[in-house]
Order: C-alpha cells, then sequence, then structure tokens
C-alpha cells in the first residue's frame, strides 16, 4: 500500500512506533531522568518535582500500551496471512487450519491434541516426510496396523502348522 492511500493516523502510528522502538527514543527517555533527577535541588525536591515525572510516565506509558497493541494487531495480522498463504500454496497442507486464529480455545486445544496425536505417529514412523496432515497420518498408522495384523496372522498360522 502506498504512503499516499493510509490515512494520518497509520502513518502517526507507524512513525511513533518506529521511533519508540528504537535507539534514539531510549536515549531521550534517559536525558528526560536525567535532566528530572539533576533538577531535584533546583526544586527542593518538591511534591510538584515528583510529580511531574510520575504523571509523565503514566501517560507515556497509558498511551504506549495503545500503541503497542495496534502495532501488535498489525503485525499478526500480517502473520496470519502469510501463513495463510504458505498453507494454501502447499498441496500436502491441510486447509483446515487456514484462519484457526478466529476459534475458540476449546477448539484450539483440541486442535492442538490432534497435533500432538501427529507427533506421535511421526515418532513411530520416526520420518518426518512421512505423513503431513492428521489425515494422511491416521491413514498411514491404518495401513501399518493392517500390515501388521496380516504379518502376526501369518506368522500364528506359521506357529500352528509347526505345533
Amino acid at each position: 500500500m502506498s504512503a499516499d492511500n493510509k490515512n494520518l493516523f497509520e502513518r502517526f502510528v507507524n512513525a511513533a512506533t518506529k521511533f519508540t522502538g528504537s535507539s534514539w527514543a531510549f536515549i531521550a527517555a534517559t536525558l528526560v531522568v536525567i535532566l528530572w533527577a539533576v533538577s531535584g535541588p533546583v526544586f527542593n525536591y518538591s511534591e510538584t518535582w515528583q510529580l511531574v515525572i510520575n504523571t509523565g510516565t503514566t501517560i507515556i506509558t497509558f498511551l504506549m500500551v495503545f500503541l503497542i497493541q495496534k502495532s501488535q494487531n498489525k503485525d499478526s495480522k500480517a502473520i496470519q496471512i502469510k501463513l495463510n498463504e504458505l498453507i494454501a500454496s502447499n498441496e500436502k497442507a491441510s486447509n483446515r487450519i487456514v484462519d484457526i486464529e478466529d476459534l475458540t480455545e476449546k477448539e484450539l486445544d483440541l486442535l492442538h491434541r490432534y497435533y500432538e496425536k501427529l507427533a506421535d505417529f511421526a515418532e513411530e514412523d520416526q520420518d518426518i516426510h512421512t505423513s503431513h496432515s492428521i489425515d494422511a497420518a491416521q491413514r498411514n498408522q491404518d495401513r501399518k496396523f493392517e500390515l501388521f495384523k496380516k504379518h502376526h496372522n501369518e506368522w500364528l498360522q506359521k506357529q500352528n502348522k509347526s505345533s
């Protein structure tokens, strides 16, 4: 998006975020505190002198909370879009997880348990490339179990013939 298309607030937030995260902002804040501390004897360490730094830092902190949240929301949305694009473009990825950030905490916990199970399947396979989704992992495990049952039944038949 071009700078012309951004509204004034968006440009302000971007500039403020960039500045407040810079070394210059830290240096400026440090200098303000030093100047305040040095001015203590001039103002006889009065309550007003203390109130200036307390009020100033409280107001700045209050505003920074909203600035940080706005920046975090934008970054989070951009990351989600990038992840969704990667999922959508990978033919082996499960499209069921696109936009999962809209799920409830309980639904996310359930999905997390599915992926823990997928990790368990991958450990059993000892090959991280074997399965690419919960469905593929389950089919793979089912095939392995059927193959195991077949081999086990063949072994049992041999045992029965031997005895």
